[in-house]
């Protein structure tokens, strides 16, 4: 391997309050043409993952003793895994893309992206623009038309806090100055990267030595999360031998194909906290977890007793990671989002045109992807640190403070080079199997250090179909 010095994983790794001299244990390598862009979306990924995996490698060290394993990173498995989206296929078949009503659309004065992957987001969409649903069924086109001549006459602006009145999800196409006056974009400015903390008292949870070279072998994960950077997080955890268990309530739609992808190693389960006997079973749960990991929008757990504060008093000592698109502060602190919203709100879009010159996006959703993997580094150095002092820890995490990072603070390691095809070959990190619901084929795990897996130990299954129990 050819070994470089990264400074963005050098800053990462400070900011999650790890052991600068422990860098010395990181070798990079691999093929430098992957994630081109015009932003340095490949020095973020490998960062990303490169906290993650030294993670890793410093909880297995202290609980096993011994030296910290090597930790490799290579550019080539970095970029098949921050689409892995893209390569999931079951019994060959190819995942569906973005929506038809998903994407970016002409206004009175620019753009506006929307996001109507699911159903409730279409149907509020629609509604929000007055237009009537005739259903995923019906034909895309006639409505694909319908509303890009809906909002060819109205201002993007507008269009966003119409939607979001509505509940759904639409946001104007900002430049990256637009952002920086905007009144969220000057908020996210003034926070890090991230922030870990011990928020509460908590006693030291016992964790011995593991059987073999897997760190987070006997940690149980509650994983209240969706879609993407979450997912990503916890699934990279049952990588690395926790017990990971999803909730979703029964009541929103998930995609197999997504949950193909980022169930991996995990379990999942649907239960509905408003039911008495589905709370009761919630509440089993809870008092044995270790790591609880959510991933809606700021407040929306609150009601069932979920925010940071009331876990840390349930379930003193407990690792907490918050997850939501644009922060839990300033004046989109309550909304929901995603990576394709932030990317066009804070000036991606603009920053990486798309071939016609209108906005464009990154060569992979990795802002999911990159604050996934720095989820599942906060959340196993805050294992580490609980492991040796107790307390009740807590890592909090924002899209939009990942994309902050990645275009103002991340260096180019060799210039600035122009998008387009990177020659990146994904075949040699890509596995396959049989699994529950038929052969799938997914991306290998990036993370890599000495001794550690290289697979999952087990493949998705059906969403929502395990049993609500502990292993």
């Amino acid at each position: 391997m050819i070994k470089r010095s990264s400074e963005a994983t050098d800053q990462a790794w400070a900011l999650l309050g790890g052991d600068p001299a422990l860098m010395a244990a990181v070798e990079y390598g691999g093929t430098e043409t992957a994630l081109p862009a015009r932003l340095p979306v490949r020095e973020t990924a490998r960062a990303t993952v490169a906290v993650c995996a030294l993670a890793a490698a410093e909880l297995l060290a202290a609980r096993r003793g011994g030296p910290l394993p090597r930790v490799r990173v290579d550019d080539g498995a970095v970029a098949t895994a921050f689409a892995s989206e893209r390569h999931i296929r079951r019994d060959g078949r190819s995942p569906a893309s973005f929506a038809p009503l998903s994407r970016y659309w002409r206004t009175a004065d620019g753009w506006v992206r929307t996001h109507a992957n699911y159903p409730h987001h279409r149907a509020r969409l629609l509604a929000a623009l007055g237009l009537p649903d005739p259903g995923p069924e019906a034909d895309a086109a006639p409505l694909v038309d319908r509303v890009a001549a809906e909002l060819a006459g109205r201002e993007a602006a507008r269009v966003e806090e119409l939607v979001y009145a509505a509940g759904g999800l639409a946001v104007a196409v900002r430049t990256p100055h637009e952002w920086a006056v905007h009144p969220q974009g000057a908020a996210v400015a003034q926070r890090p990267l991230l922030s870990l903390e011990r928020i509460a008292e908590g006693p030291v949870r016992a964790l011995g030595a593991p059987s073999g070279a897997l760190p987070a072998e006997g940690l149980r994960v509650l994983d209240l999360t969706r879609v993407l950077a979450g997912p990503v997080a916890t699934r990279t955890l049952a990588l690395l031998g926790a017990d990971v268990l999803r909730i979703d309530s029964p009541a929103l739609p998930e995609s197999q194909e997504l949950h193909d992808d980022t169930g991996l190693g995990k379990r999942s389960t649907a239960l509905d906290l408003a039911r008495p006997a589905d709370r009761a079973v919630f509440e089993e749960l809870l008092a044995a977890a270790d790591v609880v990991v959510t991933g809606y929008r700021p407040g929306a757990l609150d009601r069932h007793g979920l925010s940071p504060q009331a876990l840390a008093e349930r379930r003193p000592g407990l690792v907490i990671g918050q997850l939501s698109a644009w922060g839990s502060y300033g004046p989109w602190g309550g909304r929901r989002g995603f990576d394709s919203l932030v990317q066009a709100a804070c000036g991606i879009a603009a920053t990486e045109p798309g071939p016609d010159g209108g906005p464009g996006a990154l060569p992979a959703q990795a802002l999911d992807h990159g604050t996934g993997y720095l989820l599942a580094a906060a959340l196993l150095r805050a294992v580490t640190e609980q492991r040796a002092g107790g307390g009740t820890h807590l890592a909090r995490f924002a899209l939009a403070q990942t994309a902050a990072w990645l275009a103002r603070d991340v260096p180019h390691d060799d210039g600035v080079p122009e998008p387009g095809g990177d020659g990146h070959d994904p075949a040699p990190w890509l596995a396959g199997g049989e699994g529950p619901l038929g052969r799938l084929r997914y991306a290998r795990p990036p993370v890599e250090f000495t001794g550690s897996p290289r697979d999952w130990a087990r493949r998705s299954g059906r969403w929502g179909a395990d049993a609500p129990v502990w292993l």
